[in-house]
């Protein structure tokens, strides 16, 4: 389905000049300024993500289609939600909804561990080498329902549910540690959706948004009334 890892990244990288302008000219130029979210940014190389057909556009700031009704979110969508977060070195990452790793891979670059949760086996697998073939250690894929996060890893620092959502899970809620961080799009009736940071104080979790946006709809995670593809 996807590109191999392992001969994605030849010894001249010719998808330098589009991951530079990715980096420069739509992510760092719309308030992205975390240093060590761009350095893993400018490295990590996204095409390896998406199937062959797509890698030519594989920086371009949209989400990319996978397989099915899965995607790859757009690019500053990510960035902001990941750097709103604010995570550092000693913070346990959960991604839900692992795809082909891309976000698992970037947070990893940025986090002790990461812990990422995908429902399509399929998916799931191709994220495990990808991540091997980049030689990221200090990340795991499990299979299992997105709407059920990974209580066993938990509780963890921070959770990143990659996509969009139509409330937020309790069994998810509840997998966030004391002082801990959420970050995901949430729609929102008659409005497109928006980027949304929830913090654990005080055994409670709330959230404010952060920033109009969209995305794609998670398998088990979408509203009742929303039409997924």
């Amino acid at each position: 389905m996807t590109s191999s890892a392992t001969d994605a990244i030849p010894a001249h990288d010719i998808y330098a000049k589009a991951r530079f302008n990715m980096v420069e000219s739509q992510i760092r130029t719309n308030r992205v300024t975390d240093p060590a979210l761009l350095a893993a940014l400018s490295w990590l190389p996204r095409q390896i993500f998406v199937p062959d057909s797509l890698a030519g556009v594989a920086y371009v700031d949209k989400s990319l289609r996978i397989v099915g009704n899965r995607y790859l979110l757009e690019p500053l969508a990510l960035a902001r939600l990941v750097q709103e977060a604010t995570i550092t070195s000693a913070d346990k990452v959960l991604v839900i909804g692992a795809g082909t790793g891309y976000s698992t891979a970037l947070i990893a670059g940025l986090a002790a561990s990461v812990t990422a949760v995908e429902s399509d086996a399929e998916l799931a697998e191709t994220a495990r080498v990808n991540l091997a073939a980049l030689g990221i250690a200090n990340a795991i894929v499990e299979t299992g329902p997105l709407d059920q996060g990974a209580a066993g890893s938990g509780p963890y620092d921070v959770i990143l549910i990659d996509g969009m959502i139509g409330e937020l899970p309790t069994v998810i809620a509840d997998q966030i540690a004391p002082h801990g961080r959420l970050v995901t799009i949430r729609s929102q009736e008659g409005r497109c959706g928006a980027g949304m940071l929830y913090r654990k104080l005080g055994g409670f979790v709330s959230g404010r948004v952060l920033f109009d946006a969209t995305g794609p709809f998670l398998p088990g995670l979408a509203p009742r009334y929303a039409f997924v593809l």
